[in-house]
């Protein structure tokens, strides 16, 4: 891991100078944020298993989670012998969504289209590369879609995240799918760029992307995007739900209505739906 170290200005010399003290302290900040993100993405981790994932040594994990737990960011699971996310992360986390009006404009929306479509109705922005999902609607059938709110997923092989790319132009998608690869999900999960320029097609003339069971099998989903005051794709919202229900024959119909509700959201932030990115233009 690279070292990053602090700088400090010398009132005798002008210029910022080093510390190593400083230095140590930032790389303290960066090791403890990893195992927030480790800890995040899981249900609990055991220290062994924490720190092979962090690359650290345990006595070194242990001493940074006994920090973060002093601060309410883990804590420990007696029961089951594993550290968990502490609820001063979810405090942090909390002042994130409250900036975000998106989330809370878009939730009434959201609850709307589920109660309309019977399925569950995601919210995904974009984070290095990959998509995030921020919020969701549970369907209330038996068998359904979960997205936990913070799981992250790959842009190729979901709805949302093609509906965003779709929007790329072809330098900026050259570029990405050079430096972001096409893993192999499933069967169906297109790994051909050629494939999936036209896919992008496709969607930029209907407005609508689809994951017909690309990156989970027996899952299909149904994604437009939403658009801030510059006409910019700033997320997504998806219908997804087993693909025995959201069949082929069903996908016009819940496009068109994913694509109204995303129009609504944007209206409702103050966004512009820029249609021109939907006339089929290469």
């Amino acid at each position: 891991m690279a070292r990053t170290a602090a700088r400090v200005r010398d009132p005798a010399k002008g210029p910022l100078r080093k510390t190593a003290a400083q230095g140590g302290q930032v790389q303290s900040l960066d090791r403890a944020i990893s195992i927030l993100e480790r800890l995040a993405e899981s249900d609990g981790m055991s220290l062994t298993d924490l720190s092979q994932s962090v690359g650290l040594a345990p006595s070194t994990t242990h001493r940074l989670l006994t920090t973060l737990q002093q601060r309410r960011f883990a804590d420990f699971d007696d029961e089951y012998g594993v550290w968990v996310v502490g609820v001063g992360a979810f405090n942090v986390g909390n002042a994130f969504l409250r900036s975000r009006k998106i989330i809370s404009l878009g939730r009434p929306v959201m609850r709307r289209l589920m109660e309309e479509v019977g399925e569950t109705i995601n919210l995904a922005v974009e984070d290095k590369g990959e998509l995030v999902y921020v919020t969701q609607f549970e369907s209330h059938a038996p068998m359904r879609a979960f997205f936990r709110p913070g799981r992250r997923a790959p842009m190729h092989s979901s709805a949302i995240g093609k509906a965003m790319l779709a929007e790329m132009d072809g330098n900026a998608l050259r570029d990405f799918l050079q430096k972001r690869g096409m893993q192999r999900f499933t069967d169906h999960t297109i790994v051909d760029p050629t494939v999936l320029r036209e896919q992008l097609r496709q969607i930029r003339q209907r407005g609508w992307g689809v994951d017909d069971e690309e990156h989970t099998v027996g899952m299909r989903c149904v994604a437009a995007t939403v658009h801030n005051e510059h006409g910019e794709v700033i997320a997504g919202i998806s219908i997804s739900g087993p693909s025995v229900r959201v069949t082929q024959g069903r996908l016009g119909e819940l496009g068109a209505k994913v694509v109204a509700a995303a129009e609504k959201v944007t209206e409702q932030i103050g966004g512009i739906v820029p249609r021109s990115l939907r006339s089929g233009a290469d």
